[in-house]
């Protein structure tokens, strides 16, 4: 049976509309659960308002930048307006602001449910670890069931409506622009604050983690939602457009040519299908009382890739869709979750790096921080080598079935790799939330035990989160190579046009590719370097501030009765910091990419991509792994190993900790989002770079 793409387009809709109903009974069943501390709620409040202050402060900068990129790309894309179809114009810089809109939303419904599901899993870890465990969980599944609903419904629409696959790049762009600031942004102030309170609090004071006296502890819990949570969700969302925009395009592309629409039904069928895969692990996820919450979070994973496998492989022989594109969708699915086991072993507190790496803090810091740089390193080869292998299967299988087959295979490679982001999304989001809970039982004294059972999920978050992020930057890794794809495909659209000669590939002999590919493979460890350096000099600012406070506030550092910290004090400084730095680093990729465009051309561009895609990957995964490794080499101590808390293992496993803070939650994961951005300003300029460039 063949069926229009309309259909496909409508089943979307309908599949996105489930998901919000699924997000909404979730909001509801996490917002029903008992919470009656007063201390807990009183911290809570300020958590909330916190990272809400935060977020309006972020969205009134960025919308600055959106609107002053709207009236650029009105004015230039897809070609200068005085030159082309003005309505192409308007139609490119309204999906633009759609994707900015969208992707905005994703972050704010993130804060909205992660702000109640601390709260709700901190009180409930004092009746065990699965009620508290649930109430985190499905926390974070709101957010996976809105983001991937959102992302569906708003590339349907704008396919739906615009019919124009160009368009979709400009919604992608939308989504990946306010991704990578919202990222940046949010990375920089929690990891400001986390590093601060980790080194006035523990390393310089030896008092707890989340200790109430601690002026930056506040700011600390805010900064898991706006960085974790809000930054995490434009992110996922920007990758699972991002992936489906690609392959979209170069359906269309080979649809046109042969007629149909069955490759371009077959991408909003197996996005359907892999977001209805994601409703059902959802809700039918448990934890016994005696389980292990990560084995159940992986648990949860598996058992929604079995279902998507299943029920895409159905669909292929209902439809008669390609059965050697399902094969590749179903490797860059199995790859994903090969990305998520090396992740895991380099990170999980029960594999060999983590204990040769706490073996290694008994030596002092430095040893510390030179074992994890090394996992760190080792562990991007599988993951590189994962992505390569998935990317090469994909387009041998796919080459045979003709011209075009071979880089849709790879695209519907990372479809099927980012088919589960709506539990990707779950387990990413449940982290930052029993990190907050963690927070909340330890400020609120709700006991020993309850203590112990939130360090547990947290321990299982950062696993996770690990498994997660290899998840996303491996999709992103075969995204991009799609979007090299598209951008040829793009560029040789407006060539015929334009009356120039075609490509086919980019040849690293030719200078002008060569000095791209070197330009492209500079711009990762600078553009985390800027992100980093943001850091740094806040969290410099506020740990001065920490010192002001617990001198100059009398019994505040004995922890007297009714003394009590300038917590707005340390949100400040974290908040302005934040909104000062997330413009440049974001801001300079993108002038770098149009700087290529404009000296070298097309071919320059192209190999600045190709080098953007490896450097960045390996940035991506060795930043991302190592930070996660360093974390859990800390709870792995504080948990009784190698003399526990308040020993001087301790002491440099926290330092290795706050090294790996901003590796892993401010410029690792922001990479993915930066090499997208690259890609996609490429293809939406092609047409200006064909026109002018000095040796193009």
């Amino acid at each position: 049976m063949e069926l229009d793409v309309v259909v496909f387009e409508v089943a979307s809709i309908i599949t996105s509309i489930l998901a919000f109903g699924a997000a909404v009974w979730l909001y509801k069943w996490v917002a029903a659960q008992p919470s009656s501390n007063a201390r807990i709620a009183e911290v809570g409040k300020l958590i909330r308002n916190g990272a809400n202050t935060f977020l309006a402060k972020e969205f009134k900068t960025l919308t600055r930048f959106c609107a002053v990129a709207a009236v650029l790309i009105l004015v230039f894309l897809p070609s200068p307006i005085w030159k082309g179809d003005v309505l192409d114009n308007v139609t490119m810089a309204i999906s633009y602001l759609f994707g900015t809109v969208f992707s905005g939303i994703a972050g704010k419904v993130g804060i909205s449910i992660a702000t109640i599901a601390n709260i709700k899993a901190a009180e409930a870890s004092t009746k065990g670890i699965k009620p508290s465990f649930m109430s985190g969980f499905r926390g974070g599944a709101v957010m996976g069931m809105a983001v991937v609903g959102a992302s569906l419904l708003g590339v349907t629409l704008v396919l739906l409506i615009t019919d124009n696959t160009t368009a979709l790049l400009g919604f992608s762009f939308g989504a990946s622009s306010m991704a990578l600031f919202a990222k940046a942004g949010g990375g920089i102030f929690t990891k400001t604050a986390d590093i601060s309170a980790d080194l006035v609090g523990k390393v310089e004071l030896g008092i707890p983690e989340d200790d109430p006296r601690n002026p930056a502890v506040i700011a600390d819990n805010v900064g898991d939602n706006v960085g974790d949570v809000a930054g995490m969700g434009a992110d996922l969302f920007d990758s699972n457009v991002a992936s489906m925009a690609a392959a979209l395009v170069m359906a269309t592309a080979i649809d046109k040519v042969n007629g149909g629409t069955v490759n371009a039904s077959m991408v909003f069928c197996y996005a359907a299908i892999g977001l209805l895969a994601s409703i059902f692990g959802v809700l039918t996820a448990r934890m016994s009382e005696k389980g292990s919450p990560t084995r159940a979070l992986n648990s949860n994973t598996y058992v929604t890739t079995v279902i998507f496998g299943g029920l895409t492989a159905l669909a292929t022989y209902f439809f008669h869709f390609e059965w050697r594109i399902w094969l590749a969708s179903a490797t860059g699915l199995v790859v994903g979750v090969i990305i998520g086991i090396a992740s895991d072993y380099f990170t999980d507190d029960t594999k060999p790096p983590v204990h040769a790496v706490a073996k290694a803090a008994e030596s002092g810091p430095a040893f510390t921080i030179l074992s994890g740089i090394s996992y760190g390193l080792m562990s991007t080869l599988p993951s590189m080598i994962g992505i390569g292998i998935s990317a090469l299967a994909a387009y041998k299988i796919c080459e045979p079935l003709g011209s075009g087959y071979a880089m849709f295979g790879i695209s519907m490679a990372a479809v099927g790799m980012l088919s589960i982001v709506g539990m990707i999304i779950s387990n990413d989001a449940y982290g930052p939330i029993v990190d907050n809970a963690r927070g909340l039982v330890e400020m609120g004294n709700l006991g020993d035990k309850a203590l112990e059972i939130t360090d547990s999920l947290d321990s299982a978050g950062n696993t996770v989160k690990a498994v997660t992020k290899g998840f996303s930057i491996g999709a992103a890794g075969l995204t991009v190579i799609a979007l090299l794809g598209a951008f040829i495909s793009e560029v040789n659209d407006a060539a015929l046009e334009l009356g120039k000669a075609t490509i086919t590939g980019f040849d690293v002999l030719n200078p002008t590719v060569f000095f791209g590919l070197l330009f492209g493979a500079a711009i990762p460890p600078v553009f985390s370097a800027m992100l980093m350096l943001g850091v740094d000099r806040n969290a410099q600012r506020m740990v001065e501030e920490i010192h002001r406070q617990f001198k100059d506030i009398v019994g505040l550092k004995e922890g007297k009765p009714g003394v009590v910290p300038e917590y707005d004090k340390c949100i400040e400084i974290a908040t302005t910091g934040a909104i000062k730095e997330l413009i440049p680093a974001g801001l300079m990729t993108i002038i770098a990419t149009l700087l290529v465009g404009f000296i070298g051309g097309v071919e320059a561009v192209g190999g600045f991509i190709t080098g953007n895609i490896v450097s960045g990957l390996i940035f991506a995964l060795f930043m991302s792994n190592s930070g996660g490794l360093w974390d859990n080499t800390k709870k792995y101590i504080e948990a009784g190993n190698h003399g526990g808390k308040n020993s001087s293992t301790h002491k440099s496993a926290v330092v290795g900790d706050t090294v790996g803070d901003p590796f892993k939650d401010t410029a690792g994961p922001s990479i993915n989002t930066q090499i997208t951005v690259v890609s996609l300003i490429a293809s939406l300029t092609a047409t200006i770079f064909l026109t002018f460039s000095l040796f193009g």
